[in-house]
């Protein structure tokens, strides 16, 4: 059955409704067509809730928060009813706002923190300016504001000095983010809207935000709009989620509810392809096709060109919404036979046929033993230290260090994968640049296949040139669109590996290898993109163009991070894509990520190892069953505590499992054990000794932390009291 405004009008009169939010539409008129990135979309946001909006990118999310303090900007118009219930007080029409009315409305009523905290903030003035000159734009008393401010600062685990006193580039991006929501909360705002304020923040930080967002919405009595294309993040702080597709909704219900039992063939196809850490990973399946262009929305349901249940009857007619329980609703005429044939069984065993008819892809049969005995790549020691800037007065002292690798030794062999995990800045990226010869270390030596690469460079080598070392090892950036040369066609970008390293092929052999990768890699037909520029390509396409490039040098190692820039749905499938091209171009891989499900995803695929980094030391590695499940290092357990899970049921901890959030200054790390700041398990010993690396039960398990050991002298030490060192 549809739905009847039954509950609409109870909520109205009952005031649990806050906004209101009727046919609204953006569209931007554009040369090719007119582009609509928000089609009559209806949702009503109940007071003190939290609810998500989950989606791809390019669903219409951020169009939806802008929307909601009618702040698209030109030439998007936006129309439609958006309609703000106060407490107290006549509701008042958005859309009808006068230039200063609207002023006065936004952070006061309806407040907005936006996707990139260092763009929030103007870099030349301290963010005290910001906090003052939002009162003064308000008409609020200064003096009450700032001890107001002072007050939410404290809240978000922040000293208030120290922050109203710096430049944004002054603080990490996890206390630039809470100074964020700080700032938005400074004019005591009924609506918070949150348009992705997770997305660049690792795992311990989104965690620690989700719990901060719990508390503040208790503590300042807010209604909480989460804006995200990570669904597992929703588990843990919505109460409702509302899943975008093709710029409306399609399915809006209660979070447990979405999350274990949808209804919409998308969102169930959208939870499968997402990577977690509990389930089988040959449940996990990439979603076939690729969203609509806006400028050309399938008619019907939008989702039917890819949906594995539609008919004819989907093709023209525009689905629902339909009811499927009291507050959960889906817009598809065909949600049960959905329910029926898309199974959320976890349990598929690998080559198991799914409901599309595809063969589910299995997971490795390869294991340590299938590595070779000499590795490839052999980095002993390495330590990479940097000297950081300073100003005009700083000439007369010492530069300050930051040791941003600091004695790891790792060894990767032909056909391996090693996953580095840990927070952003904590030293991977560089460390894999280092593998690759992209960096020369400070201390220690990399050595490919028994020759220091650095010393081939300087000295020259009767065995392997420089030239040949470059080739053997390769690089797949993180942003593929900066990364190719937005002024070549991609047929150029690609004939260049060709004609330096292959120069016996002419050009028909280099176009037919070309078309051939293309396909290879899903890009069909391949020559209606072999002339395109990389501007015309999507993220996803433009990562596989990337990875070709890569491939074309036959390198035996290739260090990528390659799956963080893209949507949850596009990730198991780039993935797979890359686990599929090792097995043709028999390559090792070197990955680099802060998402401990996909480091799981990949390792547990390929017979691989996940190393985690903390302030540019590997302080654990092993294979991913034990990484995941039987962490040793404290800091690899507060990883996993932190992941985020599709199950909203799943208990988890109370309490983190980390003593202080921030991570400390790299300029000047700890003493001893560099987590012991940080780590819950820490006793006196950990503050003035540093730990090597001790072997576990498993010989392919290392850890470096000395409640490995049952006889070390830290048992008999002083557990650690206070946070001061």
């Amino acid at each position: 059955m549809t739905v009847s405004e039954t509950d609409h009008e109870r909520n109205i009169e009952t005031g649990e409704t806050i906004v209101e939010v009727r046919n609204a539409s953006v569209t931007f008129d554009m040369d090719r067509g007119q582009s609509r990135v928000l089609d009559d979309v209806d949702i009503d946001i109940e007071r003190n809730e939290v609810v998500s909006i989950v989606g791809e990118s390019g669903s219409g999310k951020s169009m939806l928060a802008s929307a909601l303090l009618d702040a698209v900007v030109d030439p998007g118009v936006l129309t439609g009813e958006i309609t703000y219930y106060p407490e107290d007080g006549a509701p008042v029409d958005v859309l009808e706002l006068d230039k200063d009315e609207l002023q006065a409305f936004r952070w006061a009523e309806i407040s907005m923190v936006f996707q990139g905290a260092m763009s929030s903030f103007n870099p030349v003035r301290e963010l005290r300016t910001h906090f003052v000159e939002t009162l003064n734009a308000h008409g609020y008393d200064v003096e009450d504001g700032m001890e107001r401010t002072r007050g939410i600062l404290k809240n978000l685990y922040l000293d208030p000095d120290r922050v109203l006193d710096s430049y944004p580039h002054e603080l990490s991006g996890g206390m630039k983010q809470r100074a964020l929501i700080a700032l938005s909360l400074v004019l005591e705002p009924e609506v918070l809207v949150m348009d992705e304020p997770t997305a660049a923040l690792d795992l311990l930080m989104q965690r620690s935000i989700i719990g901060l967002l719990q508390d503040i919405k208790e503590q300042y009595d807010l209604t909480i709009v989460f804006i995200t294309h990570d669904l597992p993040l929703v588990a843990d702080i919505a109460d409702r989620v509302g899943v975008l597709y093709a710029f409306e909704f399609v399915e809006i219900g209660p979070t447990d509810e979405i999350l274990t039992d949808p209804s919409h063939p998308y969102t169930r196809l959208l939870l499968k392809s997402t990577p977690h850490l509990t389930s089988p990973i040959e449940s996990m399946r990439p979603i076939d096709g690729s969203a609509p262009d806006p400028v050309n929305v399938p008619s019907g349901c939008s989702f039917h060109p890819r949906c594995p249940v539609g008919d004819e009857r989907c093709e023209t007619d525009t689905p629902g919404p339909y009811t499927v329980t009291g507050e959960h609703h889906v817009h598809c005429h065909y949600w049960e036979d959905a329910i029926d044939t898309i199974t959320m069984e976890t349990d598929a065993e690998p080559g198991s046929e799914d409901m599309i008819g595809m063969a589910a892809p299995s997971a490795s049969d390869r294991s340590s033993s299938d590595r070779s005995d000499a590795p490839v790549v052999s980095l002993d020691d390495i330590e990479i230290h940097f000297e950081t800037e300073g100003g005009f007065l700083d000439i007369f002292s010492d530069p300050e260090v930051v040791k941003a690798v600091d004695g790891i030794s790792l060894d990767i062999y032909e056909n391996d994968v090693v996953v580095l995990v840990g927070e952003s800045g904590c030293g991977k990226t560089t460390l894999g640049k280092a593998a690759v010869g992209l960096q020369e270390p400070t201390g220690g030596s990399v050595q490919y296949r028994g020759h220091d690469i650095w010393d081939v460079k300087a000295n020259g080598n009767e065995e392997v040139t420089w030239e040949e070392i470059r080739r053997s090892l390769q690089i797949v950036h993180q942003d593929p669109g900066s990364a190719l040369n937005p002024h070549r066609r991609i047929r150029q970008s690609l004939e260049e590996p060709l004609k330096r390293w292959n120069d016996e092929l002419d050009g028909n052999d280099r176009h037919q290898r070309i078309l051939g990768l293309l396909e290879h890699v899903g890009m069909t037909p391949p020559k209606d993109y072999i002339e395109r520029y990389p501007h015309q390509l999507s993220g996803g396409e433009q990562q596989r163009v990337a990875l070709i490039r890569a491939m074309l040098m036959n390198p035996e190692l290739i260090l990528a991070e390659p799956v963080s820039a893209l949507d949850v749905s596009l990730r198991v499938e780039m993935m797979d894509l890359m686990i599929g091209l090792q097995d043709t171009f028999d390559t090792s891989y070197l990955f680099v990520s802060h998402d401990l499900s996909n480091a799981r995803y990949i390792a547990e695929k390929t017979g691989g190892r996940i190393g985690v980094v903390y302030l540019g030391e590997l302080v654990e590695i092993g294979p991913p069953e034990r990484i995941i499940h039987d962490p040793q290092h404290p800091y690899t357990q507060a990883l996993r505590w932190a992941t985020p899970e599709l199950d909203s049921a799943e208990e988890k901890a109370a309490e983190a499992p980390i003593r202080t959030i921030d991570v400390p200054d790299p300029t000047n790390p700890p003493s001893g054990c560099r987590y012991h700041t940080r780590c819950p398990e820490a006793r006196e010993i950990c503050r003035t000794d540093r730990p090597t690396v001790f072997p576990t039960a498993d010989e392919e398990h290392e850890v470096t932390c000395y409640r490995a050991l049952d006889n070390h002298d830290y048992w008999d030490s002083d557990p650690i009291t206070t946070d001061t060192d």
